[in-house]
């Protein structure tokens, strides 16, 4: 029997994030949302507002036996920078903080000890800000949102932003992507 987990990344815009998400294999589902503030159910206006205490977040379900915690998180790390408080590119606000909620304790480890070991290797400038919380509410974001790029690929965001992004991870992480049906 597969057993599924879930874990959710904030690292600024959620249409970035699912983008990148979605291109991995082992990936079940990525769904765009909001976690980690106090309003019930909030909407993308209120969100951006910063006053909700939430993030724009990505809940992914993967399968760990075809792709580990680890693997999501270097990929994780490799689409934002960590070391940037509450700030992703232009997008400022602690709606768009780097943050890892977790859903188990292996996943909590495993994210102490990536964080501690990218610190060490001095690979960024300046310590991770990374935020590391336990899950507790995950509201989804509304169905504009669901699939943006996918739905959108020639809008100027899209081209601009999530565009580059994409084929960032697709040059590095080979080895990680779905194949492609011709």
């Amino acid at each position: 029997m597969n057993k599924k987990e879930i874990i959710v990344f904030g690292g600024g815009c959620f249409w970035c994030t699912e983008a990148i998400f979605l291109e991995l294999k082992g990936v079940t589902s990525v769904i765009p949302g909001y976690t980690g503030g106090t309003t019930a159910n909030p909407t993308y206006d209120e969100v951006s507002t910063g006053k909700t205490g939430h993030v724009e977040v990505i809940r992914i379900e993967y399968d760990p036996k075809i792709i580990s915690a680890e693997k999501l998180l270097e990929v994780f790390f490799m689409s934002h920078d960590p070391t940037t408080l509450n700030k992703q590119g232009a997008d400022i606000g602690s709606q768009y903080r780097s943050i890892i909620l977790y859903t188990n304790e292996t996943q909590l480890q495993t994210a102490k000890s990536y964080i501690k070991n990218l610190d060490e290797s001095k690979k960024y400038p300046k310590p991770i800000v990374t935020e590391l919380k336990q899950l507790e509410n995950f509201y989804p974001a509304e169905e504009y949102h669901q699939k943006f790029y996918e739905k959108n690929p020639e809008m100027p965001y899209s081209q601009a932003i999530i565009a580059p992004k994409v084929e960032k991870l697709r040059q590095h992480f080979k080895e990680l992507l779905k194949k492609k049906s011709a």
